[in-house]
């Protein structure tokens, strides 16, 4: 497994997918770097990071073959990989926030974003890109930010971290079951079962009931007694 180690890069999803069109790399080569200038998270937003203190890593993983229409059990797995790497550091109240948001006492620690490459309908590799704060203790503007640090009251060592992380990526992504996979992230979904405020994309805001997500990834829920679903982009939850 081949491990790139940055002072600084634009994104590392960017520079492993780069990287990967241009030679052969092992299945699990990881990118990590101290500080990214234009790190991204879900929907475009930015990742902000103090350079050093943090995990940014990307992971490429080969060979997948699995069907579009089933790749939310990828991150599914993924997020259930994240999570319990932080419960291994002992980081309490730990829960999935529809769509790949890790938190911590309901603050968000840890973002994920995955991005795929397709043939024919089937998704034949991913690159995993993680950012987990680890020893940042200021966040600017983002009230619903916390870190390791923060919550442990200890620094935490970034390379520990991150080799327990690629631990807990292989084991998931081994497991066959996506039944069983399903049910264990259901049981860690955040505000699963509750009523929840959310934001729509005209700016009007709504209640709704979240009863669980799609194999597509999209968020389950009933509004007003009804069912309905919603895709990544079209709602914002307000917690």
């Amino acid at each position: 497994m081949q491990l790139i180690k940055l002072d600084a890069t634009e994104s590392t999803n960017l520079y492993l997918k780069n990287l990967f069109s241009n030679i052969d790399l092992d299945d699990f080569t990881t990118v990590m770097s101290k500080y990214q200038t234009d790190g991204k998270g879900q929907f475009g937003n930015r990742w902000c990071s103090e350079k050093g203190k943090n995990l940014l890593i990307s992971v490429l993983k080969k060979n997948i073959d699995l069907k579009i229409d089933d790749q939310f059990y990828l991150n599914m797995r993924v997020a259930l990989a994240v999570l319990m790497t932080l419960k291994f550091f002992r980081l309490p109240k730990l829960s999935i926030k529809w769509p790949n948001d890790i938190l911590s006492y309901n603050k968000k620690i840890s973002g994920l974003l995955i991005q795929s490459i397709t043939k024919k309908k089937h998704i034949k590799h991913v690159i995993i890109g993680l950012g987990i704060n680890v020893n940042q203790t200021s966040f600017e503007n983002l009230p619903k930010a916390t870190s390791m640090k923060l919550i442990l009251n200890n620094c935490v060592d970034i390379e520990k971290l991150r080799l327990k992380f690629i631990d807990q990526l292989k084991y998931y992504l081994s497991l066959q079951n996506n039944l069983e996979i399903s049910r264990t992230y259901h049981g860690l979904l955040y505000k699963n079962g509750e009523e929840c405020n959310f934001k729509a994309k005209d700016g009007s805001f709504f209640q709704a009931k979240i009863i669980g997500v799609s194999v597509n990834g999209k968020l389950k829920t009933t509004v007003g007694g009804l069912y309905r679903e919603f895709d990544l982009k079209s709602i914002e939850m307000i917690y």
